[in-house]
């Protein structure tokens, strides 16, 4: 069957409002308490042994808010300012900002998953998705376990009609976060889609 172009256009869409790596971690760099960690702080490893025991989304939420906490937090205060400059971007629309501030962050803290995740996201949103799966290369080199930057390659390669390839980041970001409902229905979705094209 011939692939139909406006349902793949309708699933990239509602796949991006779906995205965990666009929505949440605007929220938790405003509500996150003053802690100095990121994708090495200490308390992951328990915290993504209990989301793998999570028995619903409603229990997995916590969990996964605690998680991006950790992940969104850095010890230089500049990099969180331009972390926080770049949501601000993102957030009114002035993506020259956003992009000036992510590229400032991957620079001067290129060991930090989280700005990686950022940018990725930023280049997702405004359509430079080569650029996207390059930055997160470099998020899941730093955090392989990072169910954003899995879910949101997943988005991009949706994006890109790679079929195959988005089911596979999809079910890898359910590897680590079985509870993730956007995972989970962009997952099946695309996978509905490659039973129409068979």
């Amino acid at each position: 069957m011939a692939r139909q172009r406006s349902p793949l256009r309708q699933l990239a869409r509602a796949a991006a409002l779906l995205a965990p790596m666009v929505l949440v971690p605007i929220v938790v760099i405003l509500a996150a308490p003053p802690l100095r960690a990121d994708q090495n702080d200490p308390r992951l490893p328990g915290l993504f042994d209990q989301l793998l025991l999570a028995a619903s989304p409603e229990a997995a939420a916590p969990i996964e808010q605690a998680i991006w906490q950790a992940w969104t937090q850095h010890s230089d205060p500049v990099i969180e300012q331009l972390m926080d400059k770049a949501a601000l971007g993102m957030q009114i629309g002035d993506a020259g900002m956003a992009q000036r501030a992510l590229d400032q962050v991957v620079a001067l803290a290129p060991d930090y998953a989280e700005g990686w995740n950022r940018r990725a996201t930023f280049n997702y949103m405004v359509g430079r998705y080569q650029d996207s799966l390059d930055d997160i290369e470099q998020v899941l080199s730093l955090e392989p376990r990072h169910f954003g930057a899995l879910s949101g390659k997943g988005l991009v390669l949706v994006a890109l009609e790679r079929w195959e390839d988005a089911a596979a980041a999809f079910q890898a970001a359910l590897a680590v976060d079985p509870q993730m409902q956007g995972a989970q229905e962009n997952l099946k979705a695309v996978q509905e889609i490659m039973g129409r094209d068979i």
